[in-house]
C-alpha cells in the first residue's frame, strides 16, 4: 500500500483492518495487478469462494461484493455497477468502512457466503499474483 497516495493507502488500511475483524477465519488472497492492488476474502484458498474484496486504485478504493451481489439488499443505494454477480461500494474516507449501511452490506454478504465462513479457522494470507508492470499509483 505504500506505493499509493497517502489518502488512498489510509482508506485501504482502514478497510483491511475492519474486514479482518469482521471476517475471522477467511483466507486473504492478494493480487497486485496492472490496474490495482486487490485483497480478496474467501472461505477457502479457492478464488471462486471469495465473498468480497478491497481494490486500491490510483485515486480510490472499492469494496466489491463477489457472491450474488445483485440480490443484496441495498436500501441506501450504495452498490455501484450493473453486473449480475459483482457490485461495489466506493470508499472515499477511512470512516466509510464503518458506516452502518456498509457494515450491513458486509454482514449480509457474510451471512450468504457459500460455502460459509468457519470463524474458528486462522486467517490465511496468500500472495496470488504480482504483475511486473503496473499503472502509476500516485
Amino acid at each position: 500500500m505504500a506505493r499509493y497516495r497517502p489518502e488512498v493507502a489510509q482508506i485501504g488500511r482502514a478497510a483491511l483492518t475492519a474486514l479482518r475483524k469482521q471476517l475471522p477465519g477467511t483466507a486473504e488472497m492478494v493480487y497486485d495487478n496492472f490496474n490495482a492492488l486487490v485483497i480478496g476474502f474467501s472461505t477457502s484458498e479457492r478464488p471462486s469462494d471469495a465473498i468480497l474484496s478491497i481494490g486500491l486504485y490510483a485515486r480510490w478504493v472499492n469494496l466489491s461484493f463477489l457472491q450474488d451481489a445483485m440480490s443484496l439488499p441495498d436500501p441506501d443505494g450504495l452498490l455501484r455497477g450493473t453486473g449480475n454477480v459483482v457490485r461495489s461500494v466506493r470508499l472515499t474516507s477511512p470512516d466509510d468502512i464503518g458506516r452502518p449501511a456498509v457494515r450491513a452490506l458486509i454482514a449480509e454478504a457474510v451471512a450468504r457466503a457459500n460455502p460459509p465462513i468457519d470463524p474458528t479457522l486462522r486467517r490465511r494470507l496468500t500472495i496470488r499474483a504480482v504483475s511486473a508492470r503496473r499503472r502509476p499509483r500516485k
